[in-house]
């Protein structure tokens, strides 16, 4: 196989995308409003890739993504990533967040931290809002230091990552912000009497 290819795929989700090389998985897409939409951001993202059967590796990571969007227990770490082009720092954080068991999850400063380079907090919610391989590097374990369960990478789609913790059955201790949390604070009970 020369080139790149890509193909999208029914998950529980919705319809999910995946694009590959002669390396390896390069991007996966979680489902964005409409199909046409995921076939574009694919697009955009890999303009060399086209439509190609699915080759076995390709199978096998499709197999495993539905099934963890279905909420089973599934190990994707053997499948194979194309990380070339992707600067190093992405590479490790991916590497370690990839190392995240399911239905756990880390803050950005613990990972900066194993990195050791504990200042790099914001270089690691950088690297993982830019993270090509959702799911497979599972960028939804990773939170902010308050456990707020925010938006996913530019590939989440319109997935949320308190969604994603949920079908694994992180939920608990999952913070989520809303436009109410910031705006309206709860104010402290009024004595009585």
């Amino acid at each position: 196989m020369a080139g790149r290819g890509y193909t999208v795929f029914d998950t529980a989700i919705g319809r999910c995308g995946i694009a590959w090389g002669d390396s390896g998985i390069v991007g996966v897409q979680l489902p964005e409003a409409r199909e046409i939409e995921t076939r574009g951001r694919i697009l955009r993202q890999y303009p060399d890739a086209r439509e190609l059967r699915r080759p076995l590796h390709v199978e096998i990571a499709i197999e495993g993504i539905a099934a963890l969007l279905r909420g089973a227990a599934r190990e994707l770490s053997d499948l194979t990533l194309d990380m070339s082009g992707l600067p190093g720092f992405n590479q490790r954080v991916y590497a370690l967040t990839r190392a995240i068991p399911r239905g756990e999850t880390r803050t950005y400063g613990e990972i900066a931290k194993q990195l050791g380079a504990s200042g790099a907090v914001h270089s690691v919610a950088q690297a993982l809002s830019r993270n090509p391989f959702v799911i497979i590097v599972p960028c939804h374990r990773v939170l902010d230091a308050g456990g707020y369960a925010d938006k996913m990478s530019l590939n989440g789609g319109t997935i949320s990552k308190r969604r994603l913790l949920s079908i694994e059955g992180a939920h608990c201790g999952v913070n989520s912000k809303t436009l109410f949390d910031v705006l309206l604070p709860v104010a402290p009970p009024r004595p009585q009497g």
